[in-house]
């Protein structure tokens, strides 16, 4: 959650001419309401679901594309396996600081941390960090996310195939 998915997602897709997918964004129009109103609605475990569901039903219809996905997806359901064998997995390692710089500007759109007040929301991130590290670190490349150039990281991912 706020590591810059989304932003290098679109950066990579347009260097390298692939189509650009944002899982939350599909889940959304699945199900017609926002990701907010998912969690509030029908919880957590149900939008977990949704997500792996939809990112199966996207690996199975679509070749090459560059996809960003939340950071809670590779932790559930086996995704971290099923989107390794689907393609390359990259790991944006940003830092703790950056990451509460950019959740303060970006908390009502985001679920999880719309309850947080200021003083938690470095111990949440630092909490959520420590729960998922054993899924990131299998990503097929990590990268720090705050100094890496868009020729680096593609240079990082074409070395790496």
């Amino acid at each position: 959650m706020g590591s810059g998915k989304t932003h290098w997602g679109k950066l990579l897709s347009s260097k390298l001419q692939l189509p650009f997918r944002d899982l939350d964004s599909l889940i959304v129009e699945k199900e017609q309401r926002s990701v907010s109103d998912i969690f509030a609605v029908e919880g957590e475990e149900y939008f977990r679901y949704k997500e792996m569901e939809v990112l199966e039903e996207l690996v199975g219809k679509e070749e090459n594309f560059i996809l960003s996905c939340g950071g809670g997806t590779p932790c559930f359901f086996n995704n971290i396996e099923f989107m390794k064998k689907s393609g390359k997995v990259v790991w944006l390692n940003t830092s703790v600081e950056v990451l509460k710089e950019r959740l303060l500007k970006e908390r009502m759109s985001r679920p999880l941390i719309r309850e947080v007040d200021d003083e938690e929301l470095k111990r949440f991130i630092i909490r959520k960090l420590s729960e998922r590290k054993m899924y990131y670190e299998q990503a097929d490349v990590m990268v720090n996310e705050e100094s890496i150039s868009l020729e680096e990281l593609i240079r990082v991912l074409l070395q790496n195939e």
